[in-house]
């Protein structure tokens, strides 16, 4: 006789654009801060995978490819009514059997990294949340003979070069659909004709987020950030920072408090390999998001 209780196992099958309200709801009523909007960006940069209990969405993971090799995972969430039945491991293995044998990112709760290790990723850094309501900050000048300017179309390559080295993922479909399709603004720090750095900033969330942020130094990174802040008195202001940066204390006293930290976990590689910055020169001082790193 069965037992009319148990409810049938879930159906999986690929995340597609009419699973964004019930994915929307999902992050909701797990306090992510996340937009309608936000997973609207997201999904069109990717692919992923829901579960279904009787028609209705209780799950949902998805992955972005980055070039031939690089890939991340994110927005792993199942309901908290429908936890402990597995479905979360089902779809990790659905979003690393779409990834294949790309070294793969993500950044997780502690809650999570124990099924992520599970999965075969080690850790191998973390990201500092920083966020809350700005007040007056002054904009800090970048070095004597550099200057901050509106990024334009004929920035794109250089901006793309910079963001790709910083964060050891190819950048180029990446950078053009936040300027286009997020609605991005940007600008960028140029010395003797040459960029030298970039930061972007584009609505997501409570409120506005800043990032990617890529500079050589502290220095150069506070003038892109402060840029920003300068302009938006009063804002709800997010940025998600890699570990070892040095700015954090900075962040907490220009109103971006320390809120949280995620591990960083990689996959398909050595984690000593990816503890460190990926390039020498160029260094993200803000990520894109945790999802897309």
């Amino acid at each position: 006789m069965s037992d009319s209780r148990v409810s049938a196992a879930p159906r999986y099958r690929a995340f597609t654009a009419d699973d964004i309200p019930a994915a929307h709801g999902l992050s909701v009523a797990v306090q992510w801060p996340h937009r309608a909007e936000d997973w609207r960006e997201m999904f069109d940069a990717g692919t992923g995978f829901v579960a279904e209990d009787a028609g209705v969405v209780i799950g949902t993971a998805l992955c972005w490819k980055f070039g031939a090799d690089r890939g991340t995972l994110g927005l792993v969430i199942v309901s908290s009514e429908q936890q402990g039945r597995g479905i979360g491991r089902k779809l990790m293995e659905l979003v690393l059997e779409e990834l294949g044998g790309r070294i793969t990112f993500l950044h997780a709760t502690e809650a999570g990294k124990p099924l992520y290790e599970k999965l075969g990723f080690a850790e191998c850094g973390s990201i500092d949340q920083h966020q809350g309501p700005i007040g007056d900050v002054a904009a800090i000048a970048p070095p004597e003979g550099e200057r901050l300017r509106a990024m334009t179309r004929d920035d794109l390559a250089t901006v793309v070069e910079l963001a790709s080295r910083a964060s050891g993922f190819d950048r180029s479909a990446t950078i053009p659909a936040l300027l286009e399709s997020a609605h991005a603004q940007g600008i960028v720090l140029e010395r003797d004709g040459a960029i030298v750095g970039f930061s972007l900033l584009r609505r997501f969330g409570r409120g506005q987020v800043i990032g990617p942020v890529v500079a050589t130094d502290a220095i150069r990174a506070k003038s892109l950030i402060t840029h920003w802040l300068a302009q938006h008195a009063g804002a709800f202001v997010r940025m998600d920072v890699p570990a070892g940066t040095g700015i954090n204390d900075w962040l907490a006293s220009v109103g971006l408090k320390h809120v949280s930290s995620v591990v960083k976990m990689v996959r398909n590689a050595p984690a000593s390999e990816h503890g460190g910055p990926p390039d020498a020169t160029y260094r993200a001082f803000g990520i894109i998001n945790q999802a897309m790193a």
